[in-house]
C-alpha cells in the first residue's frame, strides 16, 4: 500500500470514526433521557415524564423507541386524566401495530382505571386485552379484574365467568367466592350463596362482612334460629341501616318460630326501607301483637295496613275484626271482615270473615246494605254452611229489626215457608205503618191488606186490622172504617195491644163523620170512662162529645162535655166555652147565653172565635129587644173583621132591624151596600130581595128597577131559569153523579156567567174536578170562589188552590194563596196548615229568614202535631246550615230528633253526629252513625254522608285502614249521590298521600 493510499484510508477512516463517534453520542444522550424520562415515569411524576418522551419522539432515530414514547405518552396522559388520553393511547394503537407494547398498554390503562374505581372506563380497555398473551400471573390478575368491573356493574353473568376461573386462585379465591356468593344471594340461589360464603367465613377479612348476609340466607332457607344467632352476633358490629335489617331478620324469624312475645322488640326496632314500612312489616307485628292477647296495639299495627290487595292483607284485616271484636269495638270489625270477605286468596279465611261479617251487621246494623240482604247472600254463597240454620234464624228477624222494610219485602218475595210468610206478614205490616206516617194512605192500605193475607201472628193480624180501619177512616171510607174498628174489636188479642187504649176514640169518630151521634156519644163516653192518660186526646173526646150532643139537641149534657174540656185546658178551651154558650141559648136560658158570650170576648181575645161570638152576641141582642147593643155589635164585628164571612149576615141583620123600625132609607142603604161590596152572595140576593119589597112598600117600583139594573149579577126577567138550571145541575152533585154534574153546572156558568148562584156553582164545579184528580181544572174555579166576596167557602176555597200548587210545587205561585189563608182561616188547623206550608215553600226559594219566621210562627201556636212541629224545627236547622249559622242548626236538630220519624229522624242523627265531628267528640260521632246505619238504613243519601264522616272520625283516631276503606266503600255503593261520591274520593285522596309518607305499600292518587 502506497504511502497515499495509506494516508487517504486514515482520512477516510477517521472521518468515518468521527462519524460513527457523533452518531453515538446522540444514541447515548437518548437513552439517557429515555432513562431519565422512565425514572419520572417509575415516580408517577407523569407531566415531567410525558414531557420528556414528547422531546425523544421528535428526534428518535428508532421506530422502537418512537413507539416506546408514544406509549409512554398517552399512558402518562390516562394518568393525568387528560382530555385526549383515550386518543392518544388510541392513536398509538393505530401507529405502531407491531409494537410489543400493545397488548401491555390495554392492561396498564384497564389497571389504571380499576386501581382508581374507574370501572367503565376499565371495562373499555380490558375488552381490547388479548388474553392469550398474557402471562399465567397476569391471567389471574386480569381475570379477577374483568370479573370485579362486570360485577360492579351488575353484569353478574360476564362477572361469574371471570370470577369462576380464578375462584381456586390462591392470591384472588377467597375474594372471588365472596363476590360470586354476594352474586348467587341477591339472585336468591339461597343455596350457592350460602355454599360459597360458608368457603370464606374463616377469612378475617370477610367474618364480619358475612355475619349480615349469612343471618339473611339463613332467614331466607328457613334456618330461623341459626338466623338470630349469626344476626344476634353481628348487632354491636354494624351500622345503623345494617341495625335496623338485622333486627328485621331477628324478629321474623322468631315470628316464623312462632315466639311472638320474642319477635315484638326486634319487629319494633326496624325503620323500614328509607324509613318506611310496607303492609308486610305492619302485619307481623300487629299479628305478634294479637297471638299476645294485647288487641289494642295489634288494631294499632293492622290499621295502618291501607289499601291492601293480597294475601297477607286479607289476613291481617281478618285478625284486625277479630281485635275490634275483642275490643268491643263492632262497627270497625264490621269493616274489617267486609273487606276480608271480599277477598278470595285464602278461601277458608274468606268464608270465616263473611260470618262474621253477617252476624255482627245483625247485631250493629249495615251502612252498605240492608241486613236481609247480607244474610241472604252469606247462605247463598254458602249454602252448605254449617252456620245455615242461625242464619236463617237471625235472616227472618233481621226483616224487622233492620227497619228496611222496602228492601225486605223484595227480599221475601216468592219465598214460601212459613218463617218467611210470617216475616212476610210483620214487615207488610211496618211498611204500611210507615207509609201511613207519610200521609200515603192508598199504599199503607194495600200494605195492610196483604199484611193480613197472611194471618200467621195472631198479634199483628190484629194490628193489621186496626191500622187498615184507621187508614180507610183517614181516606173517608167510613164503612170499611168502622168495619175494620169493630173487627178489631173482636180479635182475641185486641186488648194486649197498644192500640186498643184508642178504639173506642177512633169508633167515636167513625160514628160521628157518618152522623150517627147516638152511638158516637156511646163510643166517647166509653173512651173516656177508660181514664185515659193522654190529656189532649181526653179534650178531644169530651169536644166530640159536646158537639154529638150539640147537633143532637141534648145541649144540657153538651154543656156538661164542654165544661169537662174548659177544665182540662189543653186544646180548644175557646171552642168549647163559645159552644157552651150556644148551647145556653139552645136551653132557653137567653140572658145566661148573653152573659157567656161577653165573658167569651174578655176572655178570649185572640181566639178565631171571636167573630162568631160577635155575630151569635148581635143576634141574641136582637131577639132581647136590645137593638142598640145588637147594632153596635154589628158595627164593632164589621170593624175588627173586615174579611170575616159573617160581615154581610150582619150587615143584614142591621138592615133587617132598620126595616123593622121602619128606618126604610137607614134599611135600603144597609142593603144596597150589602149587594155591591158581596155581590153573587147569598146575603146579596137577600139583600136585593129585601129592598125590593121596601121600594114597593115606599111606591118607589121605578127606582127599584133603576137600582137593579146596576147590578150585573141580576137579571130579573132571567130569574126563574136562573134558580131552574142551577138547581137542576145541584141535584146531580147530591146525586154524587160527577160527570153530570160538570158538565150541568157547565152549562149554567156559561148561560149565567155572574148568575145569583155562580159562586156556589164554582165552587162545587172545582171540587167535582178535584175528586176526579184534574187539579188544573179545578184551580181557576176555586181561585173564582177566593177572589169573590168572602162567603162560606172563601176558605176551602183558599185551602185547595194552595193544596195544589204545593203539590205541584208551583212555591212562587202558592206563597199568595197561602198567606190570604193564614189571615183568613176561621179554623186553626187551616192557619197551621198556612204557616207551615209558608215555611217550606219559602225555604225552597232560598227565603231562609222568611222560612224560619214562619217556622217560629208554628211552633208558636202551642197544640200542634209533632209532625209539623218536627218539620219547622227541620226548616229552622237547614235555614241555619244554609247562612252558616250552625249553633241554630245544632240546637234545631237536637228538637227535630225527640219527635222525627223516617228521613227527619235519619237527617237529625246525621248532623248529630256532624256537630259531635266538629266539637272533636269523634267516638261520640261514631256511635251516631252506628245508630243512623243500624235504624235508618233505607235513608241512603244520609247513610252514605253519615258514612263519610264516619271515615273522618276514624282518621282523626289514627285508624286509617277503618277510614280508606269506609271512603272506598262510599265511591262503590253511593254512586246514585255524587257529591258525596266527590267528599269521599276528596277525603281519600288527602288521607292516602298522608299516609304514603311512612308506608311503601301505598301509592297516592294521581290529581
Amino acid at each position: 500500500m502506497s504511502t497515499q493510499k495509506i494516508v487517504i484510508f486514515f482520512i477516510a477512516f477517521s472521518f468515518s470514526l468521527h462519524v460513527f463517534s457523533q452518531q453515538s453520542a446522540i444514541y447515548t444522550n437518548h437513552l439517557a433521557t429515555y432513562q431519565k424520562a422512565l425514572a419520572l415515569y417509575e415516580n408517577q411524576q407523569y407531566a415531567a415524564a410525558q414531557t420528556l418522551f414528547s422531546e425523544i419522539k421528535k428526534t428518535a432515530e428508532t421506530d422502537l423507541l418512537e413507539s416506546d414514547c408514544a406509549f409512554y405518552i398517552a399512558n402518562c396522559a390516562v394518568r393525568l386524566n387528560q382530555q385526549n388520553a383515550d386518543q392518544l393511547m388510541e392513536d398509538f394503537v393505530n401507529d405502531y401495530p407491531t409494537s410489543t407494547k400493545r397488548n401491555t398498554a390495554y392492561v396498564d390503562v384497564a389497571e389504571y382505571y380499576f386501581n382508581n374505581g374507574k370501572f367503565a372506563y376499565a371495562k373499555k380497555w380490558y375488552d381490547k386485552v388479548d388474553e392469550t398473551s398474557l402471562a399465567r400471573n397476569e391471567r389471574e390478575k386480569f381475570n379477577f379484574n374483568n370479573g370485579y368491573v362486570a360485577f360492579t356493574t351488575k353484569n353478574f353473568k360476564d362477572a361469574k365467568k371471570y370470577l369462576s376461573r380464578v375462584e381456586n386462585s390462591q392470591k384472588y379465591g377467597f375474594q372471588a367466592k365472596y363476590y360470586i356468593g354476594f352474586m348467587a344471594y341477591e339472585s336468591d340461589d339461597y343455596n350457592q350463596a350460602n355454599q360459597y360464603f360458608d368457603q370464606v367465613s374463616d377469612n378475617e377479612k370477610y367474618k364480619e362482612k358475612l355475619s349480615y348476609y349469612q343471618a339473611d340466607l339463613n332467614f331466607k332457607l328457613g334456618k330461623f334460629e341459626e338466623a338470630i344467632a349469626l344476626a344476634k352476633e353481628q348487632l354491636p358490629n354494624s351500622d345503623r341501616n345494617e341495625v335496623s335489617e338485622l333486627n328485621k331478620i331477628i324478629g321474623e324469624s322468631y315470628f316464623n318460630l312462632e315466639k311472638y312475645a320474642e319477635a315484638i322488640p326486634y319487629l319494633s326496632e326496624y325503620k323500614g326501607k328509607q324509613g318506611k314500612w310496607s303492609n308486610t312489616d305492619y302485619y307481623q307485628l300487629g299479628y305478634a301483637y294479637y297471638k299476645q292477647g294485647n288487641y289494642d296495639k295489634a288494631i294499632s299495627e293492622f290499621n295502618k295496613i291501607v289499601n291492601g290487595k293480597n294475601a297477607v292483607a286479607q289476613n291481617a284485616y281478618y285478625h284486625l275484626g277479630e281485635s275490634y271484636v275483642h275490643v268491643n269495638k263492632k262497627q270497625e270489625a264490621l269493616n274489617a271482615f267486609r273487606n276480608a270477605s271480599q277477598m278470595d286468596f285464602d278461601l277458608k279465611i274468606q268464608e270465616d270473615a263473611w260470618l262474621n261479617y253477617a252476624k255482627i251487621s245483625y247485631e250493629i246494623g249495615n251502612p252498605y246494605q240492608s241486613v236481609p240482604q247480607v244474610l241472604t247472600s252469606y247462605l247463598e254463597t254458602y249454602p252448605n254452611s254449617a252456620y245455615k240454620e242461625d242464619i236463617e234464624t237471625l235472616l227472618i228477624d233481621s226483616y224487622i229489626t233492620s227497619k228496611n222494610y222496602q228492601e225486605a219485602l223484595k227480599l221475601l218475595k216468592g219465598k214460601n215457608s212459613f218463617e218467611n210468610k210470617v216475616a212476610y206478614q210483620k214487615v207488610a205490616f211496618y211498611r204500611g205503618m210507615e207509609l201511613y206516617n207519610e200521609g200515603k194512605y192508598q199504599e199503607a192500605l194495600s200494605m195492610f191488606s196483604n199484611s193480613l193475607k197472611e194471618p200467621r201472628d195472631s198479634k199483628f193480624t190484629t194490628r193489621a186490622t186496626f191500622w187498615k180501619a184507621e187508614t180507610n177512616y183517614n181516606v173517608s171510607n167510613y164503612e170499611e172504617a168502622l168495619i175494620g174498628f169493630k173487627q178489631f174489636l173482636q180479635q182475641s188479642h185486641a186488648a194486649e195491644t197498644i192500640e186498643y187504649k184508642n178504639i173506642y176514640y177512633n169508633l167515636a169518630y167513625t160514628y160521628f163523620k157518618q152522623k150517627n151521634y147516638l152511638q158516637a156519644i156511646q163510643n166517647f163516653k166509653q173512651f173516656i170512662g177508660n181514664k185515659q192518660d193522654d190529656a189532649i186526646r181526653l179534650n178531644d173526646a169530651y169536644l166530640r162529645l159536646g158537639d154529638a150532643y150539640f147537633v143532637s139537641s141534648q145541649y144540657a149534657q153538651a154543656i156538661d162535655a164542654y165544661d169537662e174540656a174548659i177544665k182540662i185546658n189543653k186544646i180548644d178551651a175557646d171552642y168549647a166555652f163559645f159552644q157552651q154558650a150556644i148551647s145556653y141559648g139552645y136551653e132557653g136560658k137567653a140572658s145566661k147565653k148573653i152573659s157567656e158570650l161577653e165573658t167569651f170576648l174578655q176572655k178570649y181575645p185572640k181566639s178565631t172565635f171571636r167573630d162568631d161570638a160577635m155575630f151569635e152576641l148581635g143576634n141574641s141582642y136582637v131577639k132581647a129587644n136590645e137593638d142598640v147593643k145588637a147594632l153596635k155589635m154589628y158595627n164593632r164585628l164589621q170593624t175588627d173583621y173586615q174579611m170575616s164571612t159573617f160581615v154581610p149576615r150582619a150587615m143584614l141583620r142591621q138592615g133587617l132591624i132598620h126595616y123593622n123600625n121602619s128606618d126604610n132609607e137607614q134599611a135600603l142603604n144597609t142593603f144596597k151596600a150589602i149587594a155591591k161590596d158581596y155581590p153573587g152572595t147569598a146575603e146579596a140576593n137577600q139583600a136585593v130581595s129585601t129592598a125590593r119589597l121596601i121600594y114597593i112598600d115606599l111606591g118607589r117600583v121605578n127606582d127599584y128597577a133603576t137600582w137593579v139594573r146596576t147590578l150585573d149579577y141580576v137579571e130579573v126577567t132571567d130569574a126563574d131559569l136562573d134558580h131552574t138550571t142551577y138547581e137542576s145541575a145541584e141535584k146531580k152533585y147530591i146525586d154524587n153523579k160527577t160527570d153530570d154534574a160538570i158538565k150541568q153546572f157547565n152549562s149554567y156558568l156559561s148561560q149565567f156567567p155572574k148568575g145569583l148562584h155562580a159562586l156556589q156553582a164554582h165552587f162545587y164545579l172545582a171540587k167535582l174536578y178535584d175528586k176526579k184528580g184534574l187539579k188544573e181544572n179545578a184551580i181557576p174555579h176555586y181561585q173564582y170562589v177566593a177572589d169573590a166576596s168572602p162567603s162560606e167557602f172563601t176558605q176551602e176555597s183558599l185551602f185547595k188552590v194552595s193544596q195544589i200548587y204545593l203539590e205541584n210545587k208551583q212555591w212562587m205561585e202558592s206563597i199568595p194563596v197561602l198567606k190570604r189563608l193564614e189571615q183568613e182561616a176561621s179554623f186553626p188547623q187551616n192557619v197551621v196548615f198556612a204557616q207551615s206550608n209558608l215555611m217550606k215553600a219559602n225555604y225552597q226559594l232560598e227565603a231562609y229568614s222568611e222560612a224560619v219566621a214562619y217556622a217560629e210562627k208554628v211552633l208558636s201556636q202551642g197544640v200542634v202535631d209533632s209532625k209539623i212541629k218536627s218539620d219547622a224545627h227541620v226548616i229552622i236547622a237547614r235555614s241555619a246550615m244554609k247562612t252558616n249559622n250552625e249553633e241554630r242548626a245544632k240546637t234545631a236538630y237536637a228538637e227535630v230528633e225527640k219527635t222525627a220519624t223516617g228521613e227527619a229522624a235519619a237527617e237529625a242523627l246525621y248532623y248529630q253526629a256532624y256537630f259531635k265531628n266538629k266539637a272533636g267528640a269523634y267516638e261520640a260521632s261514631n256511635e251516631t252513625v252506628q245508630r243512623l246505619a243500624k235504624d235508618y238504613s233505607s235513608y241512603k243519601y244520609f247513610s252514605a254522608k253519615g258514612l263519610v264522616l264516619m271515615a273522618k272520625n276514624f282518621y282523626q283516631l289514627d285508624d286509617a285502614f277503618q277510614a280508606t276503606y269506609i271512603l272506598e266503600s262510599v265511591m262503590e255503593n253511593f254512586k246514585e249521590f255524587p257529591e258525596v261520591v266527590s267528599q269521599a274520593q276528596d277525603t281519600l285522596s288527602n288521607i292516602k298521600t298522608e299516609q304514603a309518607k311512612t308506608n311503601s305499600s301505598i301509592v297516592p292518587d294521581e290529581d
